[in-house]
């Protein structure tokens, strides 16, 4: 397997953690991936700067608004993953939540996401994301 083919699973995988931990209701595993002084813009434009804020936030709406929700995105297409350098990719992908035990996910909750991964060592963390709801197309 290629250098890059490492690279872009082990991104893929920050992404699948992230939407395991959602699922599980676990704000400190969702924002696991993320660097400490991350930023984190929601669908609304509310920004959340650092990990722990990123966590403390996803908590309160996992035990709140967002409680019982689950994020799936196994009908939408692959991230696309474009390498700026070697230790550094901007990643866009999407996504849905569903909340209230529906199993399909709401296309009216459909996100688009773009994040920015860094490589820190041997490890892939992201700096940036960035969530932006899909607008329908008529």
């Amino acid at each position: 397997m290629s250098q890059k083919s490492k690279d872009e699973a082990a991104i893929k995988e920050l992404l699948l953690s992230m939407a395991k931990a959602w699922n599980a209701g676990d704000g400190a595993g969702y924002a696991a991936p993320f660097l400490e002084d991350a930023s984190y813009i929601s669908f609304d434009g509310a920004l959340a700067e650092g990990r722990q804020t990123i966590a403390d936030i996803h908590q309160m709406l996992f035990d709140g608004p967002l409680k019982g929700s689950k994020m799936n995105d196994a009908h939408h297409a692959e991230p696309r993953i474009r390498f700026l350098t070697p230790d550094s990719a901007v990643v866009i992908s999407i996504g849905g939540t569903s909340i209230d035990d529906v199993e399909a996910t709401d296309p009216d909750r459909d996100s688009i996401i773009t994040v920015t991964a860094v490589r820190q060592g041997d490890e892939w963390k992201l700096a940036t994301f960035q969530n932006t709801r899909r607008q329908s197309r008529h």
